[in-house]
């Protein structure tokens, strides 16, 4: 299995500012050592740059974000059935979503979504698409799996509620293809032999694995915290400033995916098939 040095969890953001207050970055290396909040003011562009100076080091980096890499393909044989300019596979819906919010600032992605025709897909606060399917919308195959292990996944077509992904996604998409040729993204790209990776994270499943309790996946103080840390084999944290979702989620997902990284089924889940790689991708984690 890939032997990793360090190991960075991010808890993304897809508000449209510069500087989102829920962009978060830990940092965690190998060992037991306790994870660090990298604490910066971050904005999207910040966290891209600093990704491609690890590559640039060659720094053997497990990086997860907490996005989903691509829309639903499989379920409709499309991610946009019925538009001409549906891609075909994950690097080109990045490249996509890039070239249609270019002039949208902060690596936001309003733009693609008032596109006429990619509008037609998503709900959003009063206006859902009419090809927005009833009910909850379309998921990808790995988010069926997350349901299956009684996570609470949202389709990415949904921009609507708190708990919505639609919006990181679109704007990690962007950052995406900035990276590209930079960061592989596992399952999309072969795992390299050196340098880092880039893997889609649930930050819910870090905080499962650490023994919280369904109902409750949020962690606002520091002994909550370390306990959590302790779990899954990480010393004591550093006390940080705030004690908000974003700043532990991204800690004790950075501790987890230390903790889990050389486990040889989580890089070969049995339901990943070549086209779910190229297309719709994974979450690290969902077996």
């Amino acid at each position: 299995m890939p032997a990793f040095t360090d190991f960075i969890a991010i808890d993304w953001s897809g508000q449209a500012v510069e500087r989102p207050r829920g962009l978060a970055v830990a940092h965690a290396r190998s060992g037991t050592g306790a994870p660090e909040l990298v604490e910066r003011g971050w904005s999207r562009q910040d966290i891209a740059d600093w990704l491609g100076g690890l590559a640039d080091r060659g720094t053997r980096a497990l990086i997860g974000l907490d996005l989903s890499p691509a829309f639903p393909l499989v379920d409709a044989g499309a991610y946009f059935p019925g538009w001409a300019l549906s891609p075909p596979d994950g690097p080109a819906l990045w490249q996509l979503v890039e070239q249609l919010s270019a002039e949208d600032p902060h690596l936001a992605a309003t733009s693609f979504v008032d596109h006429p025709e990619a509008r037609r897909h998503f709900r959003r606060m009063g206006d859902c698409g009419d090809l927005f399917p009833p009910g909850r919308g379309r998921f990808r195959v790995c988010e069926h799996g997350q349901a299956a292990m009684r996570l609470s996944p949202y389709s990415c077509f949904n921009l609507v509620g708190a708990s919505q992904v639609g919006k990181s996604s679109l704007t990690g998409m962007r950052v995406l293809h900035r990276l590209r040729g930079r960061v592989p993204v596992w399952p999309f790209d072969p795992l390299p032999g050196d340098g880092p990776v880039l893997v889609e994270i649930y930050t819910a499943l870090a905080a499962r694995a650490a023994g919280m309790r369904k109902g409750i996946s949020k962690i606002r103080d520091a002994a909550t915290l370390d306990e959590m840390l302790a779990a899954l084999g990480s010393h004591a944290h550093a006390p940080i400033a705030r004690y908000d979702d974003h700043a532990t989620d991204a800690m004790l997902s950075a501790a987890w995916l230390r903790h889990v990284a050389g486990r040889p089924e989580l890089w070969a889940p049995a339901g990943l098939t070549p086209e779910l790689a190229r297309t719709e991708g994974w979450t690290f984690g969902v077996r």
